[in-house]
């Protein structure tokens, strides 16, 4: 992908001393919560035209400042990033942490904001059973809540295998990033780049309102509403998913 921009080294305060040249510009895929590629297995073949590459560092990091700069330090340049539910945390912090290298922020099913003090309970209740090997006995019963009831017999086994393939020590390394995690509305407003927001109808993890809110912030947002889908839009409406954001890449790009 390309994306027009300054040169390399002409300094952003003054005028450049010639036109605006194409930079290349990199698209980061950003997992969920104990997710991995297998979540954006559709949009990487869908998107396979703009070379999408899935990010790990919601793997390698204890919290979303140092997943947000890990992130940074792996891909250099101009980067498109496009983040799910804990992803969409990492990318709003990467473009708070280096806002100068952001050219388009995609925030799927995510929350600016804090959890409330019952989901916070909820999280570290959940953290004591992975620290006690309890993982499948927390994840099975809850794997439904992620999926609009449609789609949920045909995708809750899937979800669930990546999900325990993950293990204790992920979730409970991510649960606690989450739990920390900064308030994203204070910097959401400073955003100058493209930002696209999508949520499904039927989010029961991440609900409309917070999507909403998070376009409320920022003035360029535009917010897409995907219908009969709950939290992972990636998955369950994967063509739907696939065309908004062709759209919205080819715009970047134009």
């Amino acid at each position: 992908m390309h994306y027009p921009g300054r040169c390399p080294g002409q300094n952003a305060l003054e005028p450049p001393t010639q036109p605006y040249c194409t930079v290349s510009t990199s698209l980061i895929l950003l997992p969920g919560l104990a997710s991995n590629s297998a979540m954006w297995s559709a949009q990487l073949a869908g998107l396979a035209r703009w070379q999408p590459v899935v990010s790990d560092v919601n793997a390698r990091e204890d919290s979303i400042p140092a997943m947000a700069a890990a992130l940074l330090r792996d891909h250099a340049g101009m980067l498109v990033l496009c983040g799910a539910s804990m992803g969409g945390m990492v990318a709003m912090e990467a473009a708070r942490q280096a806002p100068e290298r952001i050219a388009g922020l995609a925030l799927l099913g995510t929350d600016a904001r804090h959890d409330s003090a019952a989901m916070t309970a909820m999280r570290e209740q959940a953290i004591k059973l992975f620290a006690q090997g309890r993982v499948r006995e927390v994840i099975e019963p809850n794997v439904a809540f992620a999926f609009h009831p449609d789609n949920a017999p045909a995708l809750a086994g899937t979800y669930l295998d990546f999900v325990l393939a993950a293990g204790a020590q992920q979730l409970i390394r991510q649960n606690r990033a989450v739990i920390s995690r900064p308030d994203a509305r204070r910097h959401l407003p400073q955003l100058k780049c493209p930002v696209l927001v999508v949520c499904g109808d039927s989010d029961r993890l991440t609900p409309l309102e917070r999507s909403q809110e998070i376009v409320s912030l920022v003035p360029q947002a535009r917010l897409v509403v995907v219908p009969r889908c709950g939290h992972m839009l990636t998955m369950e409406r994967p063509q739907v998913v696939n065309a908004v954001l062709a759209e919205w890449l080819e715009g970047l790009a134009a």
